[in-house]
């Protein structure tokens, strides 16, 4: 494996900078995936299937489910999606065939 480094740079707003919404990201991505929990037996075997999982966590997060606070998706409050997505909509031709 390797590791690129890359230096990033900005001009933030410093009253808006917070650890946060980081911190609560990751805690939900742990508690929705068993791959991410502790002293676990289901992890993926291989990087592509953790970055599909990790793609399809988020897409179904920020699309599908709607936000106890929001009352919408996240999608929907940044302006990306018009409407709440179904799980058909994130994967067309997946689960019509598995549920026929």
């Amino acid at each position: 494996m390797e590791v690129i480094s890359r230096i990033w740079t900005g001009d933030p707003d410093p009253s808006r900078v917070s650890t946060s919404y980081v911190e609560r990201n990751n805690l939900t991505m742990r508690m929705h995936m068993r791959r991410f929990t502790r002293l676990t037996n289901a992890f993926s075997k291989k990087l592509e299937n953790l970055k599909a999982a990790v793609a399809l966590h988020f897409a179904h997060y920020n699309l599908c489910r709607i936000q106890s606070s929001l009352r919408i998706t996240p999608a929907m409050a940044a302006g990306i999606a018009d409407g709440v997505w179904g799980v058909e909509s994130l994967l067309p031709g997946i689960v019509g065939s598995a549920l026929a």
